[in-house]
């Protein structure tokens, strides 16, 4: 005989699921009705999960505290070089007037060596290569190299490249010290450290971060790839180098951006990957050889108040039988990528054609009457241009425009207004006080 209790209970269960699933519902339909009536009227910001703040997390080159870079500045200091030039004064054009040559040889104007100039320079092989900056030993007859641990010698000038205003030179030495170059790129935020000879008081080191890398269309030189630091540089650190944490160099010290010709805190360097290049290039072959494109371009006009903004370069001009127009490349053409890299700007595509050889093929893309296509463009040696004037820091100019501090200028030749001016102002002081014979 079955019994009756389990039909009741099913017949039971079956009875409270419609009430269950409605309770349930309609607890579901409150919370949504009031979570919509009551909005938060806080802003959140974001936050920071556990794993982002472990992955930006400072990472020490130490497991302990760094208290000191000793460690790092004594293994780069040996390889950076004190660099002193002489040049050769050429004689006045004035020295034949008799009275203003009376006036030059009692008032210091003497015939003979000018002063002496002060730079810096990195070792980069045992064999005695000295990687410096162009203008550090331009127009240089005689070249000095004091090395840290107090030994002197002669130096050459392998070559030098204005355009970026790098050079080599060599001193008749072996078993020198070269300086690692630092093979990962260098990273805004890092550590960095400039050696050099600031205003001839001796090696210094200075200590910053890396602000930004780069840095183009500052006008100092014709192809300009910077990294920019707060390390202090100052005259005389030019051609000196920029090392990392641990005594890796990451660029040569070459401009500062300043109202007083002191540093402010904007200092910039040319990168190791753009040193090695025209390194390279200048101990091979005494020269450095570029690519060519053959056309005048500018960069896309950008409007910053708009959200859509335009990239690329636009061809302003074809060089006859250049590279370009050989190529079918057009003027108002806009050139969009090369070899897939996008060209940003006129100085993005100006130092990506520059660190490529003669007869290397580019891909371009372009942008023509609206429509996309592909042109095909063989590099031509870069022809000798002009040396542009780099621009020189103006003391004493209270509220005056920044200015680079960079080579020295020529001294102004005198109108001839102005030399009649001089010769009587000059007459009229010797007949007045006389001048000692």
């Amino acid at each position: 005989m079955s019994s009756s209790p389990k039909p009741k209970s099913k017949a039971t269960f079956w009875q409270w699921l419609p009430w269950v699933l409605l309770l349930i519902f309609m607890a579901g339909f409150v919370w949504l009705f009031m979570s919509m009536k009551t909005p938060s009227n806080t802003w959140e910001p974001p936050r920071t999960t556990p794993a982002e703040q472990q992955a930006s997390a400072p990472v020490a080159d130490t497991p302990a505290p760094i208290s000191s870079y000793h460690n790092a500045v004594a293994r780069a200091s040996q390889s950076v070089v004190n660099i002193y030039t002489t040049q050769a004064m050429a004689e006045h054009p004035y020295i034949d007037d008799p009275v203003l040559r009376r006036f030059f040889e009692n008032h210091g104007e003497q015939q003979g060596a000018g002063p002496t100039n002060l730079g810096s320079g990195v070792i980069v092989s045992e064999d005695g290569y000295i990687v410096t900056n162009a203008h550090v030993v331009e127009k240089a007859d005689e070249i000095t190299v004091a090395f840290s641990d107090g030994r002197k010698s002669r130096a050459k000038v392998i070559g030098t490249d204005p355009d970026s205003d790098l050079a080599v030179i060599r001193v008749d030495m072996t078993g020198l010290t070269p300086l690692g170059f630092r093979e990962e790129p260098i990273r805004v935020g890092d550590l960095a450290l400039a050696i050099g000879n600031p205003f001839g008081v001796g090696q210094t080191v200075t200590q910053g971060i890396i602000s930004a890398t780069g840095r183009t269309g500052l006008g100092v030189n014709k192809f300009e790839d910077f990294i920019q630091t707060d390390a202090a540089i100052n005259p005389g650190n030019s051609g000196g180098a920029l090392v990392d944490a641990h005594g890796e160099l990451v660029g040569i010290n070459t401009v500062i951006f300043s109202r007083s010709g002191g540093s402010m805190g904007i200092g910039f360097a040319i990168p190791t990957a753009l040193v090695e290049q025209v390194m390279n290039a200048l101990i091979k072959d005494g020269r450095v050889s570029r690519g060519w494109l053959g056309i005048e371009i500018q960069s896309q006009l950008r409007d910053p108040t708009q959200l859509e903004t335009s990239t690329g370069v636009e061809v302003l001009n074809v060089v006859p039988q250049g590279p370009a127009a050989k190529s079918g490349l057009q003027v108002g053409d806009i050139i969009l990528t090369i070899d897939d890299v996008e060209m940003t700007d006129a100085n993005t595509l100006i130092q990506y054609v520059a660190r490529k050889p003669p007869n290397t093929v580019l891909n371009a893309q372009i942008l023509r009457n609206g429509k996309n296509a592909q042109v095909e463009i063989t590099l031509q040696e870069r022809p000798a241009q002009e040396v542009i004037q780099r621009p020189v820091v103006v003391e004493g100019i209270p509220g005056g425009q920044p200015n680079y501090q960079g080579q020295s200028q020529e001294r102004p030749m005198m109108t001839e207004e102005e030399r009649d001016r001089m010769r009587e102002e000059l007459m009229k002081l010797f007949e007045d006080q006389g001048v000692p014979q």
